[in-house]
């Protein structure tokens, strides 16, 4: 799904009228957010025949980062940088989401998700929209070693989904090996360990035939 949709998810059947005001307005954002289980992404899934939606992908990141936060280059905040992926990808309800390896599809990709964001945050009480969006931005600046390392479990989880599709978004046309590892870098400012096990299974991909080299 992309585009801006008309209304709220809520606008089909209010919320009762007689709730409290701040809890009425997080509820509707939570409701709002549904919307996440429709986007689809270009990576495939390993366990079954269809792609990856962003809330599964979402839900994948958080977990990772729980598993291998032990492979940051910098001591990072397990439960801060849990958030940044959580919060990551909300806006792309309404700004869609941007293949990697699609020809063009970037164009106004920061224009468009900055506009979805002060859309979708400002849904929530004032003190949680400056929170979230303060989230989404930490994550995009990557100035931070929790921002960073969520950019690194960002960059390598679609790419485990590929390693185990036999090249899945790797096949794109005009994909090579040096394509995937110039986009991929962002790994490697997060994790020199998670950027070297990246790295391997670009190299083994190549191998294989998955992508052309150079």
């Amino acid at each position: 799904m992309t585009g801006y949709p008309e209304g709220m998810l809520t606008d089909r059947n209010p919320l009762p009228e007689g709730l409290p005001a701040r809890l009425r307005d997080q509820l509707a954002f939570v409701l709002e957010v549904d919307r996440l289980k429709t986007v689809l992404r270009q990576s495939p899934l390993a366990a079954a025949d269809r792609r990856e939606n962003d809330a599964e992908h979402s839900w994948h990141l958080a977990l990772m980062v729980l598993v291998l936060a032990e492979h940051a280059d910098e001591p990072i905040d397990v439960g801060h940088t849990v958030r940044l992926v959580v919060v990551h990808d909300l806006v792309e309800i309404y700004a869609g989401d941007t293949p990697l390896f699609g020809a063009g599809g970037g164009h106004g990709k920061h224009e468009r998700e900055r506009a979805a964001a002060e859309r979708l945050f400002g849904l929530l009480p004032g003190d949680q929209a400056r929170q979230l969006r303060g989230l989404w931005d930490e994550f995009e600046a990557r100035e931070t070693p929790e921002a960073r390392f969520a950019k690194a479990v960002d960059g390598l989880q679609p790419m485990l989904l590929n390693w185990l599709a036999e090249g899945g978004t790797w096949r794109t046309p005009g994909v090579t090996g040096d394509v995937v590892r110039a986009r991929k870098a962002v790994v490697g400012e997060g994790s020199a360990a998670l950027w070297a096990a990246a790295r391997a299974l670009i190299d083994e991909g190549e191998r294989r035939g998955w992508m052309p080299p150079g």
